[in-house]
């Protein structure tokens, strides 16, 4: 039996994903075991500027259909564990860290950098981005739709409700909603 064929055998319907990932890796993207990449993901460090940089995916990492991963020169790491919803972007700028056994539902934007607001008459494109780095706790959820803006972190076990934006750091265990997101509970021990 050919060497492709026992591949195909083992990994069965993954066996795409599985080797999405392998090629992933042959770009510099550093793999933990069992990382599965979805269709249509762009999880490359092929040396052009969106995706120059570092990118880290730790065991079990699942990048699921659309996702985009841009480090844009700076860091994206994932812990174990971890789930990327369909067509969720990260920016990796000013570095982004996602902890282990961490959800981010469908459409999420995470961002690790922002813009000056510099005088009129200065084009905004013309300054430098101002890099901000994102923390993403253990055991989080990003509901649908998230926002989660350079420079913030959210502690290990928050919640995060559909279509908020997260504009400030969220305490451990915190659930959050609304635009800015404010914390209206915790979760329960």
């Amino acid at each position: 039996m050919s060497r492709p064929l026992r591949f195909l055998l083992r990994h069965g319907a993954n066996a795409l994903a599985v080797f999405r990932a392998w090629s992933a890796g042959l770009s510099g993207v550093q793999l933990g075991n069992d990382v599965r990449i979805g269709p249509a993901a762009e999880v490359s460090l092929d040396g052009s500027l969106a995706r120059s940089g570092a990118m880290v995916l730790g065991d079990r990492t699942i990048v699921t259909r659309g996702v985009l991963l841009h480090p844009y020169g700076g860091r994206i790491e994932t812990g174990i564990d971890v789930y990327l919803g369909p067509y969720t972007t990260i920016y990796g700028h000013g570095g982004v860290t996602i902890g282990k056994d961490t959800l981010v539902s469908m459409y999420c934007r995470i961002l690790s950098s922002n813009h000056e607001v510099p005088p009129l008459g200065t084009i905004i494109r013309s300054r430098p981005d101002e890099l901000r780095p994102t923390r993403i706790g253990a055991d989080v959820w990003l509901g649908s739709g998230v926002t989660v803006l350079g420079g913030v972190t959210i502690g290990d076990g928050c919640v995060v409700g559909a279509g908020a934006v997260v504009t400030r750091d969220l305490p451990p265990g915190s659930i959050a909603y609304g635009i800015p997101a404010k914390v209206t509970g915790r979760r329960q021990a």
